[in-house]
């Protein structure tokens, strides 16, 4: 039954989708008790009634960062556990490390809150804890900072009864149980029970609810903020894209690597890697440095013959996403005087000639603007059957090409990544196309000698792809499109985790104001799994090939516009 004091503040739940925005999960707001402060168990926020709108907004952030920046993780609740002084000094050091850290979605009214100088000596909640034990003076938390409450919080986290349960319950597909028992136990935890029902999924889901988030953020906080460059993008947005291959100007060198040395299956890590954290949703927390990301090579096998990219239905819904505004002179209207061409018309007008009328400045969307980064999963679990003689694998490239050659054809920016992965620490990006390479034969002679193996740790190849594209992409506009079965499984990554940590990464993604997009190919694909893995991201589950030319367009522009609300907040 409902305590009396937990009723919702408002009818519209329109503070909870707040809250959900910011914390980047689903959380409830209600109505604590009056001069109780504000706290949170993770999955609601109560309030405190005695302060006023304003101050109840604030709370209602300040504790929506916490749960953001995982301030509130198991194994620091617990050494909290019974300590009230030390919990509260822990919430003066790791709050101001909170709101630092999403100090892009704040309104200008908590900037005032944040120390920055105390923000800046921590980088994690237990960094935060062991400067909260030390002999550092720190005053006492601000009335919108509220409190926290360890023991509440531990009591909304599975015990070990139910974490042991499910993990007994996890599942390994059969084809995989072989090579999955070779890997090393370099990860402890388990997924949840997995579901083997199959679905045959016709219907396309779009997501896109961030959209909604962020619109409603800018209604409710009023504070939209400016983003670096034109844009709002990074810095080099004014840059031009490649010359497509209209052009016959010759291009500079290319980053792409041609060197043969070994099949994917058999390629061996190059140098150390690049370290990327992963997110334990039974934690509530990340887990820093945890995979370990190896860019190989792959080897061309002989005999292959790639079918040629058939993208004529991909041209016209492509060919009007992503473009940027230019600024032409010597308009007949437009939002701006040409300084130039008014004062020739004026000088004509004195000389007793017919002066021109184009005098102004006028915006169009004519540039192209959109850099685009294609993941291609070829783990093993993509050479299972799509239902048509086909293989997943076999559509999944087939879009891969088709998509690449249309974006490269209109003046895109596009790269080609596929990925698969043995473990945490043998994450293996495969580069088919950098930002900077030719698309051609060669190109297209190493996609087609992919064979799918090994598993899916989505979520590595999910940041590192998107680390690429942020630091190479060059524009404004950025999407990262997934093509991708659907099922996030590696060792100590089962159905559950994986999905957690895959979901997370893509709202990581999106909140950096990247574009996502994930297409899945096959009459197998499980509806509900999909859900789990991709959220709101801009999704759609295809039975067959001809179906692409249908939706992309419209998928891409749902996509695009959600980050570009998250662009505008930052």
């Amino acid at each position: 039954m409902k305590k009396k004091h937990e009723t919702p503040i408002i009818d519209d739940h329109s503070l909870e989708l707040l809250a959900s925005a910011i914390s980047g999960k689903a959380v409830r707001v209600v109505s604590g008790k009056m001069n109780a402060l504000s706290w949170t168990d993770g999955q609601s926020v109560f309030i405190d009634q005695a302060l006023n709108d304003r101050q109840q907004l604030e709370t209602l952030i300040f504790q929506s960062s916490l749960l953001a920046s995982g301030s509130l993780a198991a194994d620091v609740m617990r050494k909290l556990k019974r300590n009230s002084a030390l919990t509260e000094r822990f919430l003066v050091v790791e709050g101001n490390r909170a709101l630092l850290e999403n100090e892009a979605l704040l309104p200008d009214s908590m900037h005032t809150h944040i120390d920055r100088a105390l923000a800046a000596r921590s980088d994690s909640p237990t960094h935060s804890l062991e400067i909260s034990r030390g002999q550092l003076t720190l005053a006492k938390p601000p009335q919108v900072f509220g409190c926290i409450q360890p023991h509440r919080i531990l009591a909304a986290f599975p015990s070990d009864t139910e974490r042991l349960s499910v993990q007994s319950q996890a599942h390994t597909p059969r084809r995989q149980h072989k090579e999955l028992k070779e890997l090393e136990a370099d990860d402890a935890d388990n997924g949840d029970d997995d579901n083997d029902s199959s679905t045959a999924v016709d219907a396309i889901s779009v997501g896109g609810a961030s959209g909604i988030f962020g619109r409603w953020l800018q209604r409710l906080l009023k504070a939209v903020r400016r983003g670096q460059g034109r844009d709002g993008g990074p810095p080099g947005t004014d840059a031009p894209t490649h010359q497509s291959r209209r052009f016959t100007q010759r291009r500079g060198p290319s980053v792409m690597s041609t060197a043969v040395t070994a099949f994917v299956d058999d390629a061996v890590s190059n140098g150390s890697g690049l370290k990327y954290p992963e997110w334990d949703m039974r934690q509530n927390c990340y887990r820093e440095d945890w995979c370990t990301v190896h860019e190989v090579p792959v080897r061309i096998r002989d005999n292959i013959q790639p079918l040629l990219p058939d993208f004529n239905d991909l041209r016209r819904p492509l060919a009007r996403i992503g473009l940027g505004l230019d600024r032409f002179g010597r308009q007949l209207q437009g939002e701006d005087i040409d300084i130039d061409a008014a004062i020739e018309s004026r000088v004509e007008a004195i000389a007793g000639s017919t002066p021109e009328e184009n005098i102004y400045v006028n915006s169009q969307r004519r540039r192209r603007d959109l850099s685009v980064l294609i993941l291609l999963d070829v783990s093993g679990s993509a050479g299972e059957s799509s239902g048509d003689n086909q293989t997943i694998h076999q559509h999944q490239c087939r879009t891969a090409a088709s998509l690449t050659a249309a974006l490269h054809n209109l003046g895109d920016r596009v790269a080609l990544y596929a990925f698969n992965s043995r473990g945490r620490s043998e994450v293996q990006l495969i580069p088919i196309k950098r930002f900077d390479g030719h698309y051609n034969a060669a190109s297209l002679q190493r996609l087609y000698s992919l064979k799918p193996g090994g598993f899916s740790r989505l979520g590595a190849a999910i940041r590192h792809g998107a680390s690429v594209l942020e630091s190479t992409g060059g524009t404004s506009r950025r999407l990262l499109l997934v093509l991708s079965d659907g099922l996030a499984y590696d060792h100590g990554y089962e159905k559950v985790y994986g999905a957690a940590d895959a979901r997370r990464a893509l709202a990581e993604v999106n909140r950096g104001g990247t574009a996502n997009l994930c297409l899945t190919f096959g009459l197998n694909a499980d509806a509900e799994s999909l859900r789990n893995i991709f959220g709101s991201t801009a999704h759609a589950t295809l039975t067959k090939y001809s179906e692409l030319g249908k939706i992309i367009g419209p998928l891409i522009r749902t996509a695009l516009r959600s980050a570009e609300v998250k662009r505008r907040i930052a």
